[in-house]
């Protein structure tokens, strides 16, 4: 692993998008140091942390010159620029759109089912958002249709979900399924595209990057 020695800095936890951007990292072989944000200590919320980031969210990565970026999917875009290969966000104009297709379909249509779930049923966020528990129900009980509805967009046999090449997407949908396992949120058993594919992206070193 490449060991960044420029003051580079990521601010991270064990939650969902920390992942996302770990198993990237891991997909490039780049390393970063870092500094974990204990969630149960409030260390979120302190007034150093906000002053990195106002909405008080990981992950959060401080360039050597101070510039902060955060989110996950901008952070991955910055590594990209740095270490071009392998090529996570698509190759070429067609490559790169059906990347961020892909991306954004598994983040919204997926991940963000899974996420409202949790958004509006646990205490944990019961002070970021006026909480709908009916509605975070409402999303745990329509998530296996997001699935089935992704089991037919694979049934063209296509590896991963932005087409022949593992990309971002394929990190985002496959941590969206982690999710949902973790808040056992049921994923229908009879998928044997998704579960090929989930099988395929999971098998990858960068699945169990720390």
């Amino acid at each position: 692993m490449t060991q960044s020695k420029d003051g580079r800095r990521l601010y991270f936890s064990d939650g969902p998008n920390s992942y996302r951007v770990r198993i990237f990292m891991a997909e490039k072989g780049v390393d970063l140091p870092r500094v974990r944000i204990e969630f149960e200590k409030g260390e979120h919320k302190s007034p150093e942390f906000l002053k990195l980031n106002s909405l008080g969210r990981v992950p959060v990565l401080v360039l050597e010159d101070g510039t902060v970026i955060s989110e996950s999917v901008a952070i991955c875009r910055y590594l990209e620029e740095l270490h071009p290969e392998p090529a996570l966000f698509g190759k070429g104009a067609v490559g790169r759109a059906k990347v961020e297709e892909w991306n954004r379909r598994a983040e919204f249509e997926v991940m963000g089912t899974v996420g409202d779930f949790a958004l509006h049923t646990l205490d944990f966020f019961k002070d970021r958002l006026p909480q709908h528990p009916a509605f975070g129900e409402a999303q745990k009980l329509n998530a296996p249709n997001k699935w089935q509805w992704l089991e037919r967009e694979m049934a063209d046999g296509r590896p991963y979900l932005a087409g022949d090449e593992f990309s971002i997407a394929d990190i985002t949908g496959a941590v969206a399924a982690w999710l949902g396992e973790a808040f056992s949120i049921p994923r229908p058993e009879s998928l044997p595209n998704v579960n090929r594919w989930l099988e395929r992206v999971r098998g990858r070193p960068s699945w169990n990057a720390e």
